[in-house]
């Protein structure tokens, strides 16, 4: 690739009949900006479906502090923000919700499939992972996609921490991969008769 490069700027620096460019140095150029643009598109969609940056296309906090505000709704923060998730990238995305809502964030607790969070270490990818005194609990199971115990054991946790909620508390629901289409209706996060407080945001995966 760097010979070819090398090639290419000499050509453009010498006058060359205009049949040259309509053979093996035309299609060359062109391979060559059609791999650069297949790049660019990779990294491009890569990006859109980062945890970090579609959180905060959905998740905001007004400069007070007393606002959290999700797409178009706006809701009170008194203390009262209580986080669950499950999926293959909500790793990531409790990661980053944590990040943007620091001490609002009371308790949490995702569940995330076995091996997640070890390949995540393995590959350094820090800004997936929960920092060490974080406040949501990780539950690991599912190995293989498959229900087991300690899958059972999230899915429990989770409904504890929903059951405990009163009116007055916000429950924000982070949901990734397969279930994404189920967010879809506010009416499955109903709180105790309170409006529900749900992030539709969805890694595919």
């Amino acid at each position: 690739m760097a010979a070819a490069l090398q090639v290419l700027l000499r050509l453009a620096r010498t006058p060359l009949h205009p049949f040259l460019w309509g053979g093996p140095v035309a299609r060359l150029a062109s391979s060559m900006a059609l791999a650069e643009q297949a790049r660019q598109l990779f990294e491009s969609a890569v990006g859109a479906v980062l945890p970090g940056p579609m959180l905060h296309r959905t998740l905001s906090l007004d400069p007070g502090g007393r606002q959290l505000k999700v797409r178009d709704r706006s809701f009170q923060l008194k203390q009262n923000l209580y986080l669950v998730g499950f999926g293959k990238a909500v790793l990531g995305m409790a990661a980053a919700a944590e990040e943007l809502l620091g001490q609002h964030l009371v308790q949490g607790v995702i569940s995330i499939p076995k091996g997640i969070r070890a390949a995540m270490e393995h590959a350094g990818k820090q800004e997936m992972l929960l920092k060490p005194h974080s406040r949501v609990q990780v539950f690991e199971g599912a190995e293989d996609n498959l229900p087991d115990r300690d899958a059972l054991r999230a899915a429990l946790a989770i409904r504890q921490l929903a059951e405990g909620l009163t009116a007055d508390d916000l429950l924000l629901v982070l949901i990734s991969g397969r279930g994404a289409p189920a967010a879809h209706r506010d009416d499955r996060y109903q709180c105790h008769g309170h409006p529900p407080l749900v992030s539709e945001a969805s890694v595919m995966a």
